[in-house]
């Protein structure tokens, strides 16, 4: 077996092969070397691979290949390999045999989001014969580690009699810890049982207290389901009912038995949001080796889940429930050389704290290492722990993500000299361009500021929206 560096030496020569760095674009050479760096174990050209088939880029679509690299990568333990089969389970109809055997095979080893995909194929019959008493076993089993999403197929498969026979009372027990955790599509349908007392009581207040609350996360059906219920409320009901949910405190639930602490996490970063719903970007590398990922906010210490990455320019979508103050994301296109610029982030939480900490600098160059375009070098003072912050302009708007600093013992072997205050950060033109493969958060985006703004009021947005992110 090949050493590692020749590995990466060979992923490497695939990635400019691919992305066309200071070569031709050319994805058969790409795969070329991608397949040599897969082939001796290299997870992240395995990753690679199985996207170039999967959705067939740049050669025609092979499924099936594709699928059989995203195996051989989730089997070395990638969670974003893992994620990527899962979500296949999920959403196609047709699914390889090789797939439902190592989907299987994932449940026999444990883990509730297995459990839950496992439900979801025997739910639809995608791979499997359709059988709601099987999907409702492995939704349970997922259900009962604080899986929320199977709480509430659970509760939905009880609620309608779906392959098991109808029980209002399984079903209100399911949805009412869903919602209890804050899940809007839980406490909408708990709404529903209370509106019409199926399973209990009829109450009318408590219908609205739980449409209410799914109404203000945006939930459609809720908002509908409270407009029609306060017509045949009394004043009196609807203010005791708006009264419950302003009162209402979120149980969160956890499928992890290792109580959640900055003090446990293996890796702690930077994040801030793009969208007032809880879409937030850090870097890939912050969240690469994550199985799960907290923020610190100042609403306490909340779960997000890694959506989408783009490795090879370190970038990584996440979410989170609830209300926030995005960041609105500019085109760096038009950045100039000696533009000033500032992040807010979480440097060194051991010895420097939780708080929030300002950097301020400059545009030092309009490409990093070896005159990458994706980069900008600033002269911004960052540390470990600020990776994955925005780095916000004069305007107040992201126009990159601090991602690296200069490798100090690479500068010390070849200059002979430390470098001082030589750091990067990802071009935002590399983040919309990312975003456009996720319609549904690209469509969400702030419009950027056109003036210039304060420098207080640019550090309020970028602190507001900024949050540490402690991956374990």
């Amino acid at each position: 077996m090949a050493e590692k560096g020749d590995a990466e030496r060979e992923y490497d020569v695939g990635d400019c092969y691919h992305y066309g760095y200071t070569v031709p674009q050319d994805t058969v050479e790409a795969i070329r070397w991608y397949r040599k760096a897969a082939e001796h174990g290299y997870k992240e050209a395995q990753y690679e691979l199985g996207a170039i088939y999967y959705f067939g880029r740049g050669v025609p679509k092979d499924t099936a290949q594709g699928i059989d690299w995203f195996i051989k990568d989730a089997e070395q333990g990638d969670v974003y390999a893992k994620d990527i089969l899962w979500s296949i389970c999920q959403n196609d109809n047709d699914i390889p045999k090789n797939l439902v055997e190592w989907s299987q095979q994932s449940v026999e080893k444990g883990g509730a989001n297995a459990e839950y995909t496992l439900g979801l194929m025997y739910a639809h019959g995608r791979g499997v014969p359709k059988d709601g008493a099987l999907a409702a076993k492995w939704y349970r089993k997922a259900a009962e580690q604080g899986f929320i999403e199977a709480q509430f197929l659970l509760a939905l498969i009880y609620d309608n009699g779906e392959g098991v026979p109808q029980d209002y009372a399984l079903a209100l027990e399911w949805y009412r810890r869903g919602a209890n955790a804050d899940d809007a599509l839980c406490q909408n349908n708990l709404g529903v049982m209370y509106e019409y007392g199926n399973g209990v009581p009829q109450d009318y207040v408590e219908a609205y207290k739980w449409y209410n609350l799914a109404a203000a996360q945006g939930q459609t059906n809720a908002i509908h389901n409270r407009d029609i219920l306060a017509s045949l409320m009394r004043p009196g009901q609807i203010a005791e009912a708006q009264k419950l949910s302003i009162e209402f405190k979120p149980l969160p639930e956890s499928i992890s038995t290792t109580p959640a602490s900055p003090d446990n996490s293996t890796v702690s970063g930077t994040g801030f949001f793009i969208t007032d719903d809880g879409y937030l970007i850090s870097n890939y590398h912050v969240v690469k080796e994550a199985t799960k990922v907290h923020l610190v906010t100042s609403a306490g210490l909340i779960d997000a889940k890694v959506v989408r990455v783009d490795a090879a320019n370190d970038l990584a979508l996440l979410k989170a429930q609830g209300k926030f103050y995005p960041l609105p994301v500019a085109e760096s296109s038009a950045v100039n050389l000696g533009n000033t610029v500032t992040t807010i982030g979480f440097p060194n939480i051991d010895l420097q704290g939780f708080a929030p900490k300002l950097a301020k600098g400059e545009i030092a160059s309009l490409a990093g290492t070896g005159d990458d375009p994706r980069y900008f070098q600033i002269s911004v003072p960052v540390q470990p722990g600020n990776s994955g912050g925005a780095l916000v302009d004069e305007r107040g708007n992201v126009i990159g993500i601090v991602s690296a600093k200069l490798d100090a013992s690479a500068a010390l072997a070849t200059s002979g000299a430390l470098p001082e205050n030589v750091n990067y950060a990802v071009k935002s033109r590399l983040l919309l361009s990312f975003l456009e493969s996720v319609p549904a958060v690209s469509a969400k985006l702030k419009a950027p500021n056109t003036a210039d703004e304060k420098f207080s009021d640019v550090v309020k947005s970028a602190q507001d929206a900024a949050v540490l992110v402690l991956v374990y």
